[in-house]
């Protein structure tokens, strides 16, 4: 029951209850995005329920030209580029910005996927959304029988030492675990991810 409509349910009045407040720290946190001159929001084709391709949106935590500096920094250093291919993420990435780098660690770039949630592209909880590019190296099949999620176990856990992989398996024990209590669960120690400002 929870699964099929309560899960949704709880999604849409969630995000209702919480628009206030969200949208006061989101207008701040925007001017100081936009200290460099550019948007301070930035959307991506993600991947979502049942392979559905969506768009997502996060406060800008990189630079203008992020794909560049990327392709240009993996060219030249061959340890950043095995740590990229292994992991999809980079523990130095030159693409994040000062501000870029608070908003990251504390979760805080995530609140415009509020807005995803409330169109049913994603949930509150569950596994962290995919980029297209990343369909062919993802090992799982559970991740394409749920609505990516704002949080969820990836990102309660100690993700800075997660590899690719590794999500794969966090989306699959998810998928069974899914209950109210897990989702509430994950959601009281997201506060605490936030507050230690763990992300990357």
């Amino acid at each position: 029951m929870y699964r099929a409509r309560g899960k949704r349910t709880l999604d849409i009045l969630f995000v209702l209850m919480m628009a206030g407040p969200v949208l006061l720290v989101t207008a701040v946190l925007s001017l100081l995005v936009m200290t460099d001159g550019k948007s301070p929001f930035y959307s991506q084709s993600r991947v979502g329920l049942n392979g559905r391709v969506f768009r997502m949106w996060k406060l800008r935590s990189m630079v203008p030209n992020a794909d560049k500096v990327l392709n240009e920094y993996l060219d030249h250093n061959p340890a950043a580029k095995a740590e990229w291919d292994r992991d999809q993420k980079l523990k130095n990435d030159p693409r994040i910005t000062k501000v870029g780098r608070f908003i990251r660690a504390t979760s805080l770039d995530e609140l415009p996927q509020l807005l995803n949630v409330l169109t049913g592209d994603m949930s509150l909880v569950g596994p962290r959304p995919i980029m297209c590019s990343q369909r062919a190296i993802y090992p799982g099949t559970e991740y394409y029988a749920m609505r990516p999620g704002i949080t969820g176990y990836w990102q309660i856990s100690e993700r800075n030492e997660t590899s690719f992989r590794q999500r794969a398996s966090y989306d699959a024990d998810y998928f069974a675990d899914l209950s109210f209590k897990t989702d509430l669960a994950i959601v009281v120690k997201t506060f605490g991810v936030v507050v230690k400002a763990t992300g990357h």
